[in-house]
């Protein structure tokens, strides 16, 4: 499998590189903003990256992949504030490193991160008891069957079947899959989110509540 590590901190850099190449993993460094901004993101299965570079914030690598690509993305920063933190979920990141860390610790976070399943931009995939079907955007669950839903409803559970397991925020979700004009705010998001949940029924429980963050589609919640 193949990562991009873009890393200014050449110790470092050269240290996760290492520990990921001895799993077995192909690793391409990127050591500013510039080198990574002109790589197609699908063609790694994974993204490490790191918000404080010289030249480009990571924020806007981060947003200009997300036009294209759903490829999961590591964030590493040496800032502590949960701003930062949340930004980067709003943007779609997967997940979140704080320096200093233990690069031991961001070598299982990618192995974990990579033995879940990703929904792809065109297939579907089964999350605990549903199952959804971006192309022909149906939801079927188990022991009900195929069950209905607006195109806003299944436009939030498309948006959270992307990345199952890890928390979308609400301004996200907002900005995906509510229309800008009608319905663009998170308190509509919520009232969407709540329907959905009576429409799932005893499944409901896989659309879980991520506090301070938004929601997530979870076969274990």
């Amino acid at each position: 499998m193949k990562i991009l590590l873009v890393e200014d901190d050449a110790k470092l850099g050269r240290e996760v590189a290492t520990l990921l190449e001895d799993k077995d993993f192909e690793v391409e460094w990127k050591q500013t903003g510039s080198a990574a901004q002109w790589v197609e993101p699908d063609r790694y299965d994974l993204v490490i990256l790191d918000l404080m570079l010289p030249d480009v914030h990571g924020f806007d690598l981060l947003k200009e992949y997300r036009k294209t690509s759903d490829v999961p993305v590591i964030i590493l920063t040496a800032r502590k504030d949960t701003f930062d933190k949340v930004r980067g979920f709003e943007l779609g990141g997967d997940d979140y490193m704080t320096k200093p860390f233990w690069p031991e610790e961001l070598v299982a976070r990618v192995m974990a991160r990579l033995r879940r399943p990703m929904l792809s931009r065109n297939t579907g995939r089964q999350i605990g008891p549903i199952v959804i079907d971006v192309d022909a955007r149906t939801l079927e669950v188990t022991g009900k069957g195929e069950v209905e839903l607006t195109k806003v409803e299944f436009d939030i559970l498309a948006e959270l079947a992307k990345r199952p397991g890890m928390a979308i925020s609400r301004r996200q979700l907002v900005e995906r899959a509510l229309p800008e004009e009608r319905e663009g705010n998170e308190r509509t998001l919520d009232v969407h989110v709540s329907r959905i949940r009576k429409k799932l029924g005893d499944a409901s429980s896989v659309l879980a509540t991520v506090w301070g963050i938004g929601y997530k589609l979870d076969e274990g919640a």
